[in-house]
């Protein structure tokens, strides 16, 4: 067993450093179709020379085979844990950890992580709680999936938070998103993936928000309630004119996506995260037995 658990924390070390490298280098299909999508759309002549410049930038960070943006971010680890797979969180994490580290090391990547008030590097990309790992944990399946969600300081500086009260409404949730938005202005690299988060507690909403900027571009939720309004919040976003960069345009935003949580009856925390244009996501499957299956588009 203990052969087995090394050989499998092994393959989870080596899913998370080439995903780390991997989603910094080549975005997903549903993202550049976004963008171009966004090119035909765009009218203003500012807003249309950022997007061909973010078009030809992606091109070259494939044809060079180097990164689309100099920012690393934080490495965000989404893990959905089969109740059967041969190797325990801890040892999952200590492999994430290791995966980060061998990837910054030996590619080189720009290590970011500081300590919250030395502001000294803490490593190369790892550090107290860093990676930051989100769990999910599956009966009856004997697999791990793991998604690496990069996430850069420009977009996450535009993190929104308010406790909006029942009364508030779906009014009030659209309101707050739209002050959000206008309020960030072009600090956020658009056009971007806005996730709105819904529900829950304040720091689940964050979280909820966090989790829907990881969905591919233009999925719906399936509750048809939420659908809906992840519709009327893509279109008035767009109507801001905020634009490119925050030039002036036709595009602010390539995608809304909202994830909710039941709440207590006297709460509605609302929660925004902003995600940069460069969507940066990539999925590894891993069975029981160490095979590894790398998944771009999920």
């Amino acid at each position: 067993m203990s052969t087995v658990e090394t050989d499998v924390q092994q393959a989870v070390e080596d899913a998370a450093a080439h995903l780390y490298v991997w989603a910094l280098k080549d975005i997903p299909q549903d993202l550049r179709d976004a963008l171009a999508d966004a090119s035909g759309k765009e009218t203003s002549v500012p807003g249309q020379r950022v997007l061909q410049t973010i078009l030809k930038n992606v091109q070259v960070a494939e044809r060079e085979n180097n990164l689309v943006c100099q920012d690393t971010g934080i490495a965000v680890y989404y893990c959905r844990v089969g109740e059967h797979f041969p190797l325990h969180p801890a040892r999952i994490y200590q492999a994430l950890y290791d995966g980060t580290m061998r990837a910054t090391l030996d590619h080189p990547l720009r290590s970011n992580t500081v300590h919250t008030l030395t502001r000294e590097n803490t490593g190369p990309n790892v550090g107290y709680r860093v990676p930051i790992v989100h769990w999910d944990f599956v009966a009856d399946w004997n697999g791990l999936d793991v998604k690496c969600v990069p996430k850069g300081s420009g977009s996450e500086n535009m993190s929104f938070l308010k406790m909006c009260v029942p009364a508030d409404g779906v009014k009030g949730i659209k309101q707050f998103v739209l002050e959000s938005i206008v309020g960030a202005g072009g600090k956020p690299c658009p056009p971007g993936i806005v996730g709105v988060g819904i529900g829950g507690s304040a720091d689940y909403a964050m979280h909820l928000a966090k989790e829907a900027i990881a969905r591919p571009v233009g999925t719906r939720n399936p509750d048809p309630e939420v659908a809906k309004l992840e519709d009327e919040l893509f279109q008035l976003l767009n109507e801001t004119g905020i634009g490119p960069m925050g030039l002036g345009g036709d595009v602010t935003v390539l995608q809304c996506h909202i994830e909710h949580a039941d709440t207590h009856m006297t709460l509605n925390p609302v929660a925004v995260n902003y995600q940069c244009w460069a969507a940066r996501r990539a999925t590894a499957h891993i069975a029981a037995d160490g095979t590894t299956d790398f998944d771009r588009e999920a």
